[in-house]
């Protein structure tokens, strides 16, 4: 029997790494993100991030070759996917994340991780987002911006990062525990 999965999904500067991470240490899982993947490929390809998505506009091998990959992941079990797609490619996922923040709060995160200003910072996340939403939607027909798929949604800016974390973490565990006592079978659902 395959192992528990659980997507992480959400915009840009929500946190998904940062908390799938921390989830998948906490439970013993493996952990895959797929912005991960991505800054490897436009790494290796010797590209910058916003090069590669402007690739991935033209050769949609770029985002199957990493979808592929976050299947693939989710078929194993035992893991936590981050990206924006995750909740889509792992589609029998237990149980699906989406953390959500205020704009500002993204682009300040963003800025300080990428050690940007605030402006470069909001031109190339929005632009980028932009992309890749209509990007998503010409290639696979889904809307990003549509919550509906998932089973969690979460505010990363109520708490401060490690009290968020440990909220995120109790609920998760939570949600596995129920799971398991229920026979592996997602609530809700037949």
């Amino acid at each position: 029997m395959r192992g528990t999965v659980i997507t992480v999904g959400g915009l840009h500067g929500t946190g998904k790494t940062t908390y799938a991470r921390s989830l998948s240490a906490d439970l013993g899982y493996r952990h895959v993100s797929a912005g991960g993947l991505f800054r490897m490929m436009a790494e290796s390809k010797g590209l910058t991030l916003d090069e590669l998505n402007r690739l991935a506009e033209s050769d949609p091998a770029v985002d199957r070759m990493i979808d592929q990959r976050i299947r693939d992941e989710a078929s194993r079990g035992g893991v936590v996917l981050d990206g924006q797609l995750a909740a889509w490619m792992a589609e029998d996922a237990d149980l699906k994340i989406l953390l959500i923040a205020p704009r500002d709060v993204r682009i300040a995160r963003i800025a300080q991780r990428e050690k940007i200003s605030l402006q470069e910072a909001e031109k190339s996340t929005l632009a980028r987002e932009e992309m890749e939403r209509e990007r998503y939607m010409r290639l696979y027909g889904i809307d990003v911006a549509d919550p509906s798929i998932y089973d969690l949604i979460v505010d990363t800016n109520l708490y401060p990062l490690e009290e968020m974390t440990q909220i995120l973490k109790r609920i998760v565990s939570d949600y596995i525990r129920q799971l398991r006592m229920v026979g592996g079978k997602r609530r809700g659902y037949a």
